[in-house]
């Protein structure tokens, strides 16, 4: 025998529905999606991003990498930018750059420990050698630094960048966009750095 439903039944069920709907849409417009912290193009500063984070960035361009010499080299990036004042999410992405993530095969041999092209020329000036990764990276963020500041600005270690001086005569570069025409010819040389800024800023 079938249950005659009334109309109260009706009503009582429909109205709890559209109670349960309008709950359910106010706790999900109430729920804040997580915000993206995008990386600043600004050489000066502190990055954001951790050694994990910038091992998981350079991994999803290069999978088949050597993953502790990338491990390494984003603590020595982490390190050696912070006591610069460096933001080391530029120097890190300006590194996979210059290198192309560690596949070089231009002027510049993966034994130089040179990982930002300096005095990379010609082939009677391939650029210059760095006794171990930690140096050639302290190189780099010294270049970034002179750069970024002016001559009387010092640095707080000893100077191992041969072409330290060089950048103070030339124009100041304060994010990486002033880095193209200066550091390097390419005219999309800064666009190509803030793409890959945009890459990492989702890590």
């Amino acid at each position: 025998m079938k249950r005659k439903i009334t109309m109260r039944q009706c009503v009582k069920a429909f109205s709890f529905f559209c109670m349960s709907f309008i709950l359910t849409c106010v706790f999900f417009s109430c729920v804040t999606p997580p915000q993206r912290e995008e990386c600043s193009r600004e050489l000066l500063g502190t990055g954001i991003k951790g050694k994990n984070e910038l091992i998981a960035f350079f991994v999803s361009h290069s999978p088949a990498c050597d993953k502790e010499k990338v491990s390494r080299l984003a603590d020595y990036y982490i390190e050696e930018s912070a006591i610069e004042g460096i933001n080391s999410d530029v120097a890190f992405v300006q590194m996979c750059l210059e290198t192309g993530f560690l596949g070089f095969g231009n002027l510049v041999l993966p034994e130089m420990n040179n990982f930002c092209g300096l005095g990379a020329m010609d082939a009677e000036h391939p650029g210059e050698y760095f006794e171990s990764e930690q140096i050639g990276v302290r190189a780099h963020i010294q270049h970034l630094q002179a750069y970024a500041t002016t001559a009387d600005v010092e640095l707080h270690q000893e100077c191992v960048d041969p072409r330290y001086s060089w950048p103070h005569k030339a124009k100041l570069a304060h994010t990486v966009h002033e880095l193209t025409g200066s550091w390097a010819t390419d005219p999309e040389y800064g666009i190509k750095l803030d793409r890959l800024l945009s890459e990492l800023s989702n890590f």
